[in-house]
């Protein structure tokens, strides 16, 4: 009766990873079958290991990139588009990197499967897949079993050490053949957390996940010229931001002199032990008054959101859970799905202009033909 018990519910919770909530019509393992025999996500996932191993920055790259892309006219990729006056010009976008990754990923797939997978899902699981990476080897490590969960059709929930908890993602979205940068309004770093709070709600997403997308900021960077302000002359006063450190204000008054000549990177999250990974860090950090983004700060003082920081700062919420649950959200956006938008052959450009051009402008690299033949899992 035990046995038959623990199988039932090991069955049920294998069911209930595989039927999750729905985000309209995006579904887990939407292009499952749809690619000759190469599993997409394992083939995405692989190529975002090999580069994070070379160049761990990519995590906080993509995850700026998601939210730049989700926040303006949804999630559909029109930020990786190179047409006049398009999003990538867009000032709060001069800095969004990771433009390259996404194009050998897009190439590799176009070389297994033509017109099948869009470049608005890449972006969404290549940075699903960076928030977990910590190293090479344990990225192999994650992607055999990866592989061995697609065999067994279960969902893989895994988790590298010190990185943050792998989250499924749904897919089916289309790409959106529109960019302007005229439509890039973008939430600033001193924004007030009412109006923040305003600002995600009209995408769906309210507060809780507000703040709990502002944990991105666990890892990357800003730069001087964005906080200027807070260390020398706080709202006219000639004084530092007092709901700074002053301890942190001399750390960084050191990086970033009033005669400011280099605009030098400073890390978002304070921990120099922690700022390379996923975790509460952060949180713990803006409660001890050293978050470096005055919205950063903010978020942690004001009575709409400051309860949600001293729950994830002392671990009474899982960060690790709900920062992947928040991200899924944020990834269906204003998606386009079934006939809307398009599938483009290449994430630079509409497929009108694609096909003026002769076709897909890139090249297979040898390591990603590699990757593509690994990932395929069935042969079909």
């Amino acid at each position: 009766m035990a046995t038959m018990l623990g199988a039932t519910l090991l069955a049920l919770s294998l069911f209930l990873l595989n039927v999750a909530v729905s985000h309209g019509a995006l579904q887990f393992g939407f292009y499952t079958g749809k690619c000759k025999g190469t599993d997409v996500e394992t083939a995405i996932r692989g190529i975002v290991a090999a580069r994070f191993a070379k160049d761990p920055t990519i995590l906080p790259a993509l995850l700026r990139m998601q939210f730049h892309d989700c926040f303006v006219r949804g999630c559909d990729a029109s930020i990786l588009l190179d047409v006049p006056n398009s999003e990538k010009q867009a000032g709060a976008n001069q800095s969004v990197r990771g433009y390259e990754l996404i194009d050998e990923i897009k190439a590799a797939l176009e070389k297994a499967c033509p017109g099948v997978v869009s470049c608005a899902d890449i972006i969404i699981a290549a940075t699903r897949d960076a928030v977990v990476l910590v190293s090479d080897k344990e990225s192999m490590l994650d992607l055999l079993v990866l592989k061995i969960a697609i065999v067994l059709k279960v969902h893989f929930l895994g988790r590298t050490k010190g990185g943050g908890r792998r989250y499924e993602v749904q897919t089916g979205r289309r790409d959106g053949t529109i960019s302007r940068a005229s439509d890039v309004n973008l939430p600033g770093p001193s924004i007030s957390v009412s109006d923040a709070i305003s600002v995600f709600n009209v995408k769906g997403l309210p507060a809780e996940d507000m703040v709990l997308l502002f944990g991105g900021h666990t890892v990357g960077v800003t730069h001087c010229s964005f906080f200027m302000s807070r260390l020398y002359n706080f709202n006219g006063s000639g004084k530092p931001d007092p709901t700074m450190d002053p301890a942190l204000v001399a750390t960084l008054r050191r990086r970033c002199p009033q005669n400011l000549v280099v605009d030098s990177p400073v890390n978002l999250d304070q921990n120099a032990s922690s700022a390379n990974t996923v975790d509460n860090s952060f949180y713990k950090q803006i409660l001890a008054k050293r978050g470096v983004l005055q919205i950063d700060q903010r978020i942690a003082l004001d009575a709409a959101t400051s309860a949600t920081v001293v729950l994830l700062a002392g671990e009474r919420m899982d960060f690790s859970t709900r920062f992947g649950s928040s991200m899924v959200k944020l990834g269906a956006v204003e998606v386009l799905t079934g006939t809307q938008g398009e599938i483009r052959r290449s994430c630079r450009a509409p497929n009108k202009r694609t096909q003026s051009l002769g076709g897909d402008p890139f090249v297979i690299e040898p390591f990603v033909q590699e990757q593509l033949q690994s990932s395929a899992v069935v042969p079909q």
